[in-house]
């Protein structure tokens, strides 16, 4: 069963772990790894099932991080039940086919390939959460420090995210933006809209505080990075009457910030900006990530080496699209992101064709075979 991703992938897909639910995934997960000699260790952080797996005590310590947790199925009819794994010509169908039970398939195939040689000469371990799709609050953070606790910090690690935009082998992620959400609150003095020299419009503010903020890009990009942006997401004031000037406006807006900033020099310029055309104002700012780059050299040259034998396309580093948990791996050791191809991630017929699937497992074969020769 393990040295096939196929069946694996399919025992994962039935498990409907929709977050948070975990719906036995990791119990599916914990018994392939116990299967192949894996000691395993479940962490259960709040309601989130969490678990890190370990063959090997030395090093090089390779480590693949992933996550059981889906997003809903979403509107709309399946080619094949959300949650049936069924196969259609050839198509594995279910939602996290590819983001991300697939991976965690191959790779767990790849180990046991791997492990036909007898034991590792270094380590391979596993670090799955229930908990990326969610807050990430009781997930992966818990299990990094819980690993840096045990002294279980990996050498490198490998998330396998869908990186691929449209043939695996494409794309490397050696990176990710931050990612900073700020909600935004204007106070003015509410009055008739026919006597506006005894009111202040905090409309009217806000918008002029809108247009400084996105007049101008952040950036022009930097050696890995493409230029910051700025989008404003929502502006409500909530006012039912047409003839009166409200007391206060609110806006959202997110930005998807590079290396060349941080979110506390984003949020004192937000704060300066706010503060040119509003006297009162409230700035509440949350953070899902700072920006973070593995810069290129040895091990990033390893994986981009065993990828491109494995599959014969020199894949392009990049750093674009959303963020994942690779923001926290970076804190404790280098990462980097590859997995399936991601056309169908988040989408109604969530799919991967079974020959990517088990191609993906031979290249984290070549992978595993890099870093622990």
């Amino acid at each position: 069963m393990t040295t096939d991703p196929l069946p694996l992938a399919q025992a994962l897909i039935r498990c409907a772990s929709v977050a948070p639910a975990d719906a036995g995934a990791q119990d599916v997960l914990a018994a392939a790894l116990e299967s192949l000699g894996f000691g395993v260790t479940r962490l259960r952080f709040g309601a989130i099932e969490n678990l890190f797996a370990r063959i090997g005590t030395n090093r090089p310590h390779l480590c693949f991080a992933g996550h059981t947790d889906v997003v809903p199925e979403g509107a709309g009819a399946w080619h094949a039940g959300p949650f049936d794994g069924a196969v259609r010509d050839g198509v594995l169908y279910g939602r996290g086919a590819c983001d991300m039970k697939g991976a965690i398939a191959a790779f767990v195939a790849a180990s046991a390939v791997h492990l036909q040689a007898g034991p590792p000469r270094g380590s391979i371990s596993f670090l799955i959460t229930g908990d990326e799709e969610g807050p990430a609050v009781d997930g992966t953070v818990r299990v990094l420090d819980w690993m840096a606790a045990h002294d279980q910090v990996p050498d490198f690690c490998v998330v396998g995210e869908p990186t691929n935009p449209g043939r695996l082998g494409e794309m490397i992620k050696i990176g990710r933006r931050g990612s900073l959400n700020a909600r935004i609150g204007v106070h003015g003095v509410q009055g008739h809209v026919a006597y506006p020299a005894r009111a202040d419009n905090p409309v009217h503010r806000l918008a002029r505080a809108l247009v400084a903020l996105t007049a101008a890009p952040l950036d022009a990009g930097s050696d890995w990075f493409e230029p910051s942006t700025l989008q404003v997401t929502s502006f409500d004031v909530g006012n039912p009457a047409t003839n009166v000037i409200p007391a206060s406006a609110q806006a959202m807006l997110n930005i998807r910030f590079n290396d060349r900033h941080s979110s506390a020099s984003l949020t004192a310029w937000l704060r300066a900006a706010l503060a040119q055309h509003a006297e009162r104002f409230d700035l509440d700012v949350s953070v899902s990530g700072e920006s973070f780059l593995t810069a290129p050299g040895p091990a990033v040259d390893r994986l981009a080496a065993a990828v491109q034998a494995a599959t014969g396309l020199p894949p392009k580093l990049d750093t674009g699209g959303g963020t994942s948990d690779a923001r926290f791996i970076t804190r404790f050791c280098p990462v980097a992101e590859f997995g399936l191809v991601g056309r169908t991630m988040h989408q109604v017929d969530e799919c991967v064709p079974i020959e990517e699937l088990r191609d993906l497992a031979r290249t984290y074969r070549h992978v595993i075979a890099a870093f622990l020769p």
